[in-house]
Parts: structure tokens; sequence; C-alpha cells
């Protein structure tokens, strides 16, 4: 059996005091939780950067490496080239062989210049490394101060959270999909996080826009779901206001002062 207007509506109001309440935690603990986010994500950017640098640094190696190799075969060729000068038969070849040793000199010298590069390079990186290790290290401790503070205060409303949150999923459920969609959707664009409120003194209790006689009266009846003109809040009831009670006015006593014979 479908529920009612009004069991639909008691259920949304059930469903927004849990939440109003889960928000009230939430503000308690402020901007820590997403302090710590932005702390973490930043820890792992720079775990990505320095791990980048040892790629960077393990890369130059190699290449010294390779270029150790290079120097090591241009030596042996000139070796081998100045031998064979001794056996020459001919200016031209002489003249061929001595063209190849300046050759082979001069990849020497390219070698030794590419690894003074090279080891310059790790040089720089490994200052980069220490300074990203000291940002690291930096950020590491602020992680540890905020989760602290965070735990502390997770451990003084973590029972009633908890008990919120059970009490919320119950909630949720009784909620009419069609209003569930509404509701997540209003909460998500209100500031207050308030999707259903009450006219209060004429007014909506989320925008405070005056809310017309009329409509007023056709959420007494609750009939239908109506909404907030201004602000699209679904308006749950309207609550009577106090009108205080006159005080009876004081009748001012007559005396008659007696005769004197």
């Amino acid at each position: 059996m479908e529920n009612t207007v009004a069991q639909k509506l008691e259920a949304l109001v059930k469903l927004q005091s849990i939440d109003t309440q889960l928000d009230e935690i939430k503000k308690i603990r402020g901007a820590l939780p997403e302090e710590v986010n932005d702390l973490e994500d930043d820890i792992a950017g720079f775990e990505t950067r320095i791990q980048k640098y040892n790629d960077e640094i393990q890369a130059q190696e190699t290449r010294i490496d390779e270029l150790k190799v290079a120097k090591k075969d241009a030596e042996n060729l000139i070796v081998k080239y100045n031998d064979q000068q001794m056996n020459v038969r001919n200016n031209r070849e002489y003249d061929a062989i001595t063209k190849e040793i300046e050759l082979q000199n001069l990849e020497i010298q390219v070698c030794e210049k590419r690894t003074k590069e090279a080891n310059a390079t790790i040089e720089r990186i490994n200052s980069q490394i220490e300074e990203t290790n000291q940002l690291l290290n930096d950020k590491k401790e602020d992680l540890e101060t905020k989760q602290n503070e965070l735990g502390v205060i997770i451990s003084e409303s973590e029972d009633d959270e908890n008990k919120l949150l059970k009490s919320r999923d119950k909630a949720y459920k009784i909620v009419d999909e069609r209003l569930r969609t509404a509701y997540d959707r209003i909460r998500k664009n209100a500031r207050n996080g308030l999707a259903v409120v009450n006219v209060e003194r004429n007014a909506c209790g989320g925008c405070f826009n005056m809310v017309p006689p009329q409509r007023q009266s056709d959420i007494r009846e609750k009939k239908k779901i109506i909404v907030c003109e201004h602000c699209g809040r679904i308006l749950a009831d309207v609550e009577i206001e106090l009108v205080p009670e006159e005080k009876p006015k004081r009748t001012k006593r007559t005396t008659t002062k007696k005769k004197s014979s």
C-alpha cells in the first residue's frame, strides 16, 4: 500500500533531521578531513617525483657506463692503429691511419665531455631529491599531526555517528525512490544542507522568502508535495505562531469617603 503524502513528508523530515545531526558532526571536524586528504595527495606527489628523479639518475648512470665502453673501444682502436702505422707501405696508408687515430681521439673527448655532463645532471638531480625529501618529511609530520587531531575528534563522536548512519540507512529506504532523488539533489545544491524545511513566520525556512497564504494552506493539508518557489526546498509543514495572551486590563477601584458627622 502506497504511503500517504503526510507519511512521505514525515519520512523526509526524519531523514533531514538525521542528516542535519550528521552535518553538525562534520562541522566539528571542520576542514581537517580535507586537509588530511590534501596532505596525502601531496605526499603521493612528492614520492612520485622522487621516483622519477631516481629513474632519471639510473638512466644517466646507464649512459655513463655506455660512454665508458665507447671510450675504451676508442682507446683500443688507437692502440691497434698505432701498431698498424709501424707497418705501412706508403704515405697514403700512413695518412689514412693517422686520420683514424685523430677520429678516435675526438671520440674519447666527446665521451669524456658527455660523461661530465651526465655526472653534473646526477648531481643536480640529487640536490632536487634532497630538497623534495625535506618537503616530503615536512608533509609527513604535518599529516601525522592532523591525523592525530582528527582521530581524537572522530573517537569522541564515532559512536553517535555510527548510530546515526544506521538510522539514516533505515530512514533512507523508507522514502520513495523519486523523493530520494529529489532530496539528494536539493541537499547537494543547498549550502546549509537543508532539503526539507518548514514555513516559519510566513517564510521558507531555507531561503527565507515569503510563502503566500494559499500555498501555506495547501502545505497544511498535506495532499501533495509542495516546494518553495524560490529555492526548490520541500516545504513539510507550517509552524504555528504562538500569539502571546493579552493580559486582562486592571479596573480602577473606586473608594467612597465617609462623611464626617
